[in-house]
């Protein structure tokens, strides 16, 4: 298993590099992007060296982010993404302080978001809101598992992230055959392209493992075409529009949501 010690300077050199990159492209949507990055990241590290409260922490703030920029995609109400927010926020700290416990705590979330359009009484809206519900609770409540997998987490969102960048540029410089209707941009040269890079950063990390390396090829690009699909059932381009250069916080880490899934069912 990897340690957070040991991923500090590989993630420094990358935002170095990184850095160096986006003032030769010198394309000021790249360069707000990378100060994004280049303010996030420590945080997010640090928080990880904490281990598992910081995980913990680190899982909260994203799960419940997520629910808001979520909860407007699928045009939820207030006390709809009041209380998904709080059955996430439940499983997150469930996993950290009673372990034996998540399957309880996601059938009683399950069961407190089906509670709002049944006792609201919405015969109109009603069945919508409880899917969404119930796929943002399972969708969304998969960064838990950042708490016991710590700087494997990491490791993960290093790679995953390295992977949608490079199959980004990959695919529209060789281009080729669509990946998806859903998102016409991305492409089978590009996805091959990135899942390379991807494991070849695990094995730079020393966290390469079948498990792992599954989660980068498969669930990465099944991350980001599920919120594409979402995003195009709600016609919007982005998720949010706070986080410079990026969109929002679901933009960023769709891919890593549906990885770390594939990770807890191949672990």
């Amino acid at each position: 298993m990897t340690s957070v010690g040991s991923l500090a300077p590989y993630l420094g050199g990358a935002l170095a590099l990184g850095g160096v990159a986006v003032a030769a492209s010198g394309r000021r949507e790249l360069m707000v992007r990378w100060c994004a990055w280049a303010a996030g990241v420590p945080l997010v590290t640090l928080a990880f060296w904490w281990g598992e409260p910081g995980a913990a922490a680190v899982a909260v703030v994203v799960g419940v982010i997520a629910v808001l920029e979520f909860g407007g995609l699928m045009s939820l109400g207030r006390l709809d993404r009041a209380v998904l927010a709080a059955a996430v926020t439940g499983v997150v700290l469930t996993v950290w302080l009673a372990p034996g416990e998540v399957l309880r705590a996601l059938g009683a979330g399950a069961l407190a978001v089906a509670a709002v359009p049944l006792l609201g009484g919405d015969a109109d809206h009603g069945l919508r809101r409880l899917g969404a519900g119930l796929l943002g609770l399972a969708w969304l409540s998969v960064p838990a598992a950042l708490v016991p997998l710590g700087a494997d987490g990491l490791a993960l969102f290093v790679a995953v992230s390295v992977a949608d960048i490079t199959a980004y540029f990959a695919g529209r410089r060789l281009g080729g055959p669509r990946l998806s209707p859903l998102s016409p941009a991305k492409r089978w040269s590009g996805t091959l392209a990135g899942a390379a890079a991807g494991l070849g950063v695990l094995a730079v990390l020393s966290a390469a493992s079948t498990p792992m390396a599954v989660a980068v090829v498969v669930g990465g690009p099944a991350g980001d075409l599920l919120e594409s699909m979402v995003k195009r059932g709600a016609r919007v381009k982005d998720a949010g529009r706070w986080l410079p250069g990026s969109g929002g916080l679901l933009d960023r880490i769709d891919s890593l949501l549906v990885a770390l899934a594939v990770l807890l069912v191949l672990s």
